[in-house]
């Protein structure tokens, strides 16, 4: 069965690219280019979901920059 989940997409300092899986604790990867992290991010979901029995099913409603 497939399951749809969030990726949130950022850009370090060093140009490298980082991907977290809000709904996964601790599920998250690095790459150099969109292409790899996604290529990283499919594995370590399937790595964190054979870790997990349990998954809270949230709905991400948006990402907001603030400036302080």
């Amino acid at each position: 069965m497939e399951r749809e989940f969030t990726v949130i997409i950022e850009k370090d300092e060093d140009n490298w690219f980082i991907a977290n899986v809000p709904e996964l604790e601790g599920c998250h990867t690095q790459a150099k280019t969109l292409d790899e992290l996604m290529k990283r991010i499919r594995e370590a979901i399937k790595l964190c979901l054979k870790e997990k029995e349990e998954i809270t099913n949230t709905t991400l409603i948006g990402i907001q920059k603030i400036v302080v």
